[in-house]
């Protein structure tokens, strides 16, 4: 079998052809799926290992009071010979990994050949081919847990030791300092324990990785950003833990732990970084400083490691067997996110170079992955995964048109209602606006006297009851715009539901269902850059084509303010998921059809997404929706190619096409139009005639499902396909 190793003296990393170990008792035989690369750890064990012997000394000053101790004992020749021949040897490396059973040595049965395990230990899980793990340093995997997921439990593991040992309570607000791979997964478990975090590293794209993943704010060390939210958080009296999962030589994180933590408040050391205690700040706070020690207890014991013996449960509630299966179970209920924390998964043949990469600093990342050749239950993808556009099986009855002004009711007036849609409502003539529901009733007042609504009520079935109301406007948070829509729908309404559809393929199936079920399909769903006048213009002088488009969208999304409720995606989906289909259904409407395929690829530790579509007809769009950008710089620019013509829209003030004669926009707005008010025309004359809806459902269903495409790309390395369901 192969298995990565590392000559301490050279430095040379290396895969070798070693024997299979043994099926010893008291263990298991596993062929490893996935094993991870701990980038903390493991990169600072191979970055020792390529100093120089004087640096290997100054890293490791416990290893060389053995060594003159040993001198003293045994003399300098023969300590010399010791020391230098246990260096000149290769030594394993990898702790964390995810495979299957191979084989079940004696005293074993909770486990059976073929099932798949999550390992620890940094002489059993190693990052080989086949491994022997005993009993108290694996676990079965749960059912839905992915097997790349899955090798994320020893780390995981260690996370959580070190939140244990913080002891977090409902509504306590924590500090991470050092936003690594550790620090990643401990800001994800406290804020799972109802803990407010705030984290702390230099790196900016980790910053915002912890953000997105749960913390309440982020920032750089050296910032009064931490500080202020800190304040904020507390009331200015601190923060009631610290987590340090640092490392490196600096004592800048336990200064900062004492200034910003609480009068008694707790101090735990997870990473490995520099303790010189400013005895002051931490005496007149009496702080509690605490050791997390790895996996948990049972760790460094060999009677629990290597012999099996438990810890009654009664007297270690949490050993590192229990923290092992512990982590599994959050992640395979969907608590702990780590495939936002994957940068990189690599053959594992590659392994050496994936090494030299993370060393030189080519390849940055918080966690990588190696994948193993042959594993039964997710092997490389050999064909690009399916995912079925929901068929549209509605009787529709005839639409009835309206006599006298079109009625309509909002569901929620937040910013965007109030500010790109109301407006021009209000204006319009023939539309009275009837009703505005709202979950509290300042803010429907608030909305009824701003533009006029004859009511305003908390009471939605009331609403939904009111045979009088031609319309129904769902305008809330992405989490409840499908069971709204499908609510609506059986009410009989006409419904214009803001972007997105759903968050996923289930509520975009009850959608559909409820479109069966009443035989009204009777929907919009507010994709307004179609209707822009600009770009509308734009598509007429380039006019039809003969051959396939080539697209390129950028999107110049920018960072989202702290505290908006579109950081919460454990509830309202990621940012792409509730506003991406804008920018597909834009590509899709210039380039005449619905998307048949999607790949995705995210920059790692942000949300920056390049994405691709392909068309029936061979076009395709490509579109980069980036956050990361200079917030001066336009904030969406296209370019459609084909027959020798290029159609170019800068940012919805301009647009050009370039063919036999050049056009030109006549002149630049005074405002961007992006459509609004054309798109509300558009859907109250569809409400008033009872004509055509101003996109087809057809359109709409396979824009959603392309837009939830793009996660299901992401999470399998690959290309999907969006083929129709039968």
């Amino acid at each position: 079998m192969k298995q990565v190793v590392q000559n301490y003296k050279s430095g040379e990393l290396a895969v070798l052809d070693v024997p299979v170990p043994g099926c010893k008792p008291g263990g298991v035989l596993v062929r490893s799926a996935f094993s991870l690369i701990s980038t903390g750890t493991e990169m600072m064990k191979v970055s020792e290992a390529g100093m120089s012997m004087l640096g290997k000394a100054r890293s490791r000053p416990d290893q060389v009071a053995k060594v003159m101790q040993s001198v003293a004992t045994n003399g300098v020749p023969a300590t010399y010979r010791k020391v230098m021949g246990k260096l000149d040897s290769y030594t394993p490396l990898g702790y964390s990994l995810c495979g299957v059973v191979e084989q079940v040595g004696g005293g074993v049965d909770d486990v059976k050949p073929g099932d798949l395990v999550a390992c620890a230990g940094n002489e059993h899980a190693l990052h080989a081919e086949l491994n022997w793990v005993p009993k108290n340093l694996y676990t079965p995997v749960p059912d839905g847990l992915a097997p790349r997921h899955a090798a994320f439990g020893t780390v995981g593991s260690i996370a959580l030791q070190g939140v244990r040992r913080g002891e977090p309570q409902l509504g306590d607000v924590a500090l991470v300092i050092g936003l690594g791979l550790i620090g990643q997964l401990v800001v994800q478990l406290l804020t799972a324990a109802g803990a407010r975090v705030v984290g702390v590293d230099p790196d900016p794209v980790r910053c915002e990785l912890a953000t997105r993943l749960g913390a309440a704010a982020c920032g750089d060390p050296e910032s009064a950003a931490v500080e202020s939210a800190v304040a904020e958080l507390t009331g200015g009296h601190g923060v009631d833990q610290v987590y340090l999962a640092a490392g490196g030589g600096s004592n800048q994180p336990v200064e900062l732990a004492a200034r910003l933590c609480r009068d008694r408040g707790r101090v735990v050391d997870i990473g490995k970084c520099r303790l010189d205690l400013p005895w002051n700040a931490y005496y007149e706070k009496e702080l509690d400083v605490r050791f997390s020690r790895s996996y948990g207890p049972g760790r460094y014991d060999p009677e629990y490691e290597l012999e099996g013996r438990d810890y009654p449960i009664g007297y270690v509630r949490w050993t590192e067997r229990r923290n092992l299966a512990c982590f599994l179970d959050l992640a395979a209920r969907g608590r702990i996110d780590v495939e936002p924390l994957v940068s990189h998964v690599a053959d594992f043949d590659d392994a050496v170079e994936t090494y030299r990469s993370l060393k030189d600093g080519e390849l940055k990342a918080v966690a990588v992955l190696f994948r193993y050749p042959g594993q039964p239950r997710e092997a490389v993808q050999t064909q690009a995964p399916v995912v079925a556009v929901p068929a549209v099986k509605a009787t529709s009855a005839p639409a009835r048109s309206v006599r006298g002004p079109v009625r309509l009711a909002f569901v929620g007036a937040g910013n965007y209602a109030t500010s790109m849609l109301l407006p021009h409502l209000a204006r319009r003539e023939g539309v009275e606006l009837s009703t505005v529901v709202t979950t509290t009733a300042l803010s429907a007042a608030n909305a009824q006297r701003k533009f006029g609504f004859t009511g305003a009520t908390t009471d939605l079935d009331g609403v939904l009851g009111d045979k009088s109301i031609d319309a129904v406007f769902v305008v809330t948070r992405h989490s409840s715009h499908a069971e709204l829509a499908r609510k609506a729908l059986l009410a009989g309404k006409t419904v214009f539901v803001e972007k997105p559809l759903a968050l996923d393929e289930d509520e975009l199936a009850a959608v559909l269902a409820a479109v069966e079920e009443s035989g009204n399909d009777r929907l919009q769903v507010g994709f307004n850059r179609r209707f822009a006048p600009l770009l509308q213009e734009a598509r007429t002088q380039f006019g039809d084509r003969t051959g396939p488009a080539s697209l390129r969208y950028l999107i110049n999304a920018g960072r989202l303010a702290h505290g908006s409720w579109y950081l919460q995606q454990g509830t309202e989906g990621s940012r792409f998921a509730g506003e991406g289909g804008h920018f597909i259904d834009t590509a899709s409407w210039l380039l005449g059809a619905d998307p048949v395929s999607v790949y995705a690829v995210a920059a790692p530790g942000n949300e920056d997404l390049q994405i691709v579509l392909g068309y029936p007809d061979g076009s395709t769009a490509t579109l980069s929706y980036v956050t990361t950008g200079a917030p001066g710089f336009p904030k969406e620019t296209l370019d459609l190619v084909a027959d020798g013509k290029v159609l170019r829209l800068d940012d919805f003030v301009r647009a050009s096409v370039h063919s036999r004669k050049k056009w030109v926009s006549s002149h630049l707005p005074k405002a961007r139009d992006k459509g609004q008010n054309a798109e509300l025309a558009a859907f109250v004359r569809a409400v008033r005639t009872g004509g055509p809806m101003p996109v087809p459902l057809e359109s709409l269903v396979a824009t959603t499902a392309a837009t939830l495409a793009v996660h299901r790309s992401l999470a399998e390395g690959a290309p999907v396909t969006l083929a129709a369901a039968r």
